[in-house]
């Protein structure tokens, strides 16, 4: 079977300034790539340009990606909207951030939803609250504002919105990094949980190599927009190959 995700030689640039050099990887169906390394090593700015999110002046300037056998590298406005939601979804690091503050959870997931499935609101809600109880997430989130959550309560309000149509693949960014370290794991239990009711695949940016030892299947290390090593969890952690990878590990104790 073919890979779900390719990554080929991907160069990434705000205006001139090249932010990801000749970056590739690969992952598979069903698989969780970790990408760590430092901050302003360029992880995020992958995410995003696989997510088509890089935003006014992020460009892709060379290299292709591939998602489920298409090519998904310069997709128009159209096609992109399309693909995301359906068939990626995207959790950000601030989950409470991305929603709007004067509208409920509820109503700006079934918007979402909407652009993909002719549901009706209680078609929506019956599936939400499905979803919900398997991420311990209680119904009445659905009817609170974003403000009113706390910071687990908004992660998780963000993987609702990210999983809620099944997509096969998703994009998160450094989706534990605000939050306490027991929120933490179970936010990593959760999406964890996730891969294997959905059997989606899972890239997931951190800088926290707790995290990759517990989630990864494959482990890519950045370091100033370059790769420096990629390989199974077990290669990285047990025969690392870069001088870079192991002082990553020494640092982290691990």
């Amino acid at each position: 079977m073919s890979d779900l995700l390719t990554v080929e030689d991907l160069v990434v640039a705000y205006g001139r300034k090249r932010i990801v050099h000749d970056v590739s990887f690969t992952v598979g169906h069903g698989e969780i790539l970790i990408i760590a390394g430092e901050s302003g090593s360029g992880k995020s700015t992958i995410l995003k340009a696989i997510g088509g999110l890089l935003g006014k002046g992020g460009a892709i300037v060379d290299g292709q990606i591939f998602f489920d056998g298409r090519e998904i590298t310069n997709l128009s406005e159209g096609q992109r909207r399309r693909l995301s939601g359906d068939s990626i979804g995207f959790i950000f690091q601030n989950a409470g951030a991305s929603f709007c503050p004067i509208r409920t959870i509820g109503d700006q997931i079934f918007e979402s939803v909407r652009a993909h499935r002719d549901w009706s609101r209680e078609d929506f809600r019956s599936r939400a609250e499905a979803v919900m109880e398997k991420i311990n997430l209680k119904p009445s989130t659905l009817d609170e504002y974003p403000f009113r959550l706390s910071g687990g309560m908004a992660q998780r309000a963000g993987i609702l919105a990210a999983t809620l149509l099944e997509p096969k693949l998703l994009l998160a960014d450094e989706p534990t990094s605000a939050l306490d370290v027991v929120t933490q794991m179970g936010v990593v239990e959760e999406l964890l949980n996730l891969r294997g009711r959905l059997g989606a695949s899972i890239v997931l940016v951190t800088h926290d190599l707790r995290i990759a030892r517990r989630m990864a299947d494959k482990i890519l290390i950045m370091r100033q927009g370059t790769a420096v090593e990629f390989g199974t969890r077990e290669q990285i952690f047990n025969e690392p190959q870069e001088a870079y990878t192991r002082e990553l590990l020494k640092a982290a104790s691990l």
